[in-house]
């Protein structure tokens, strides 16, 4: 782990200075916040500073789906698997993405590229089935225009 990232870890610990299990969530949320996922290390640094094992830790953080164990990839692809999604076929569109992607629900391709996250519902139901990629809505998607536009993303980064 880079010297920064121990440094960061360590700055994030003393804005807790009481040892408390009740700080367990916000001091995850924070790591995520200036990491971007919670790491090996911090999970060691925060079960050290609380007291807690990291089994314990882990178990918190994986029981709550806002915090990711690994960076999201440059492409952070969000799929709403909400009721109207679901009912018009999100469910093709995730295998499709697993499959090309050869990852599943937060997950991020080796080359870090895509990542991939199923949200309960992303609020795009007028235009289902929806996905969001780093924020913006591909909307009434088939598994062509799935196809084409994960294409499109990887000629452009071939062309960068």
């Amino acid at each position: 782990m880079e010297k920064e990232q121990k440094s960061n870890i360590d700055s994030m610990l003393s804005k807790f200075p009481d040892i408390r299990e009740e700080s367990l969530i916000p001091l995850l949320q924070e790591v995520q916040d200036v990491i971007g996922f919670i790491t090996e290390e911090s999970v060691v640094k925060i079960g050290q500073h609380l007291n807690i094992p990291a089994s314990t830790i882990y178990g918190v953080a994986s029981f709550y789906n806002q915090f990711r164990f690994s960076p999201k990839g440059k492409y952070h692809v969000q799929v709403c698997y909400g009721t109207a999604c679901h009912i018009l076929g999100t469910s093709t569109l995730l295998n499709e993405l697993e499959k090309t992607l050869k990852i599943k629900d937060g997950e991020t391709t080796k080359d870090g590229l895509f990542s991939l996250e199923v949200k309960t519902c992303i609020g795009g139901c007028g235009q289902a089935p929806v996905i969001a990629i780093n924020g913006e809505y591909y909307g009434k998607l088939t598994l062509e225009k799935l196809t084409d536009t994960l294409k499109n993303l990887k000629h452009q980064e071939n062309k960068e």
